[in-house]
C-alpha cells in the first residue's frame, strides 16, 4: 500500500460564501474544485503548511482558527489524509496564482461544482451545518 500523504486545506468564509479553487488542467484531478491548501512539508505543522500554501497559491496571509474535520481518501495514485481548517484572511487580496479559477461559493451552490472526491465529505458537512 502506498504511503499516506498529509494534506491541509482552508475553509475561508466571506459574506456567507466559502473560497473554492479549480485545479489547473496539467495536474492530477484536473479542473476539479477543491479547498485551497496542499502538502505538509517536513518540519511543518498543519497550520504552518496551510499559511504557506495560501501565501503561495492565493497571495494572502491567513489565520488558522481550528480544525473543521478530517478525512482519509484513497485515490488510484495516492492516499491522502486531509484536514480542513476553519481559516480567515488576515491580510491581502485573493489572487489566482496557481488555479484555473477561484470562486466564492454559497453552501446551496455546492452541487453545481465538481469537487475532488477527497473534498466531497467536507462539502456534505458544510451543507449539513449550514441548514
Amino acid at each position: 500500500m502506498a504511503r499516506t500523504i498529509e494534506v491541509v486545506a482552508a475553509l475561508i468564509w466571506q459574506n456567507g460564501r466559502f473560497l473554492a479553487c479549480q485545479r489547473p488542467p496539467h495536474k492530477a484531478r484536473a479542473l476539479l474544485w477543491e479547498f485551497p491548501g496542499g502538502k505538509i512539508e517536513p518540519g511543518e505543522s498543519g497550520p504552518e503548511a496551510l499559511v504557506r500554501e495560501c501565501r503561495e497559491e492565493l497571495g494572502v496571509h491567513i489565520r488558522v482558527l481550528g480544525a473543521f474535520m478530517d478525512v482519509t481518501h484513497a485515490y488510484p495514485d495516492l492516499t491522502v489524509h486531509l484536514t480542513l481548517y476553519e481559516s480567515e484572511i488576515a491580510s491581502g487580496e485573493v489572487q489566482r496564482l496557481e488555479h484555473s479559477d477561484i470562486r466564492w461559493i454559497a453552501p446551496e451552490e455546492i452541487d453545481d461544482y465538481d469537487f475532488c472526491p477527497a473534498d466531497q465529505a467536507f462539502c456534505a458537512e458544510i451543507k449539513r451545518r449550514e441548514k
